[in-house]
């Protein structure tokens, strides 16, 4: 790791430490070191790099909103190869929350994540992605200091 030397004018520094203190971060580096990297990532994006990611898609919907359901799994069925996992929450009477594991290429997760929060009947939805490697075997040894039993 390489030590650097940064200028900040003291309004710019006063609202990192005000992040810093608001989530948590135990210094100063710590929170620069993840601010540079999510610069990086949306700067990608923005850039239309279709590098790969993994995301979790959270979204609140009504499940009594005509066909909503169907056109849900209809959507992640059409996408296969990106979803992962879904938890499934019932919040009440009429609204169900789904946390999604995505991974896949990154304009392709935004994509689909767009899309099912732009559906009728989805109240709030939000995608958090995170840069990965491709996906490769998914099964046995990962190539990151240890593997998976299968018994």
């Amino acid at each position: 790791m390489e030590r650097i030397t940064i200028t900040l004018d003291d309004d710019l520094l006063d609202e990192v430490d005000r992040m810093i203190t608001t989530n948590g971060y135990q210094n100063r580096s710590e929170a620069i070191r993840d601010f540079v990297r999510a610069g990086i990532q949306q700067s990608r994006r923005d850039a239309g790099r279709s590098e790969n990611c993994v995301a979790a898609l959270v979204y609140v919907y009504d499940h009594a909103a005509r066909e909503l359901s169907k056109r849900l799994v209809e959507s992640f069925h059409g996408h296969h190869d990106l979803s992962l996992a879904t938890l499934h929450v019932h919040l009440d009477d009429d609204m169900c929350m789904e946390v999604t594991a995505l991974r896949g290429p990154t304009a392709q997760v935004q994509h689909l994540a767009e899309h099912v929060i732009a559906e009728r009947g989805v109240r709030y939805g939000r995608v958090v992605m995170i840069p990965a490697k491709p996906a490769g075997n998914r099964h046995g040894s990962h190539g990151h200091g240890h593997s998976h039993s299968h018994d």
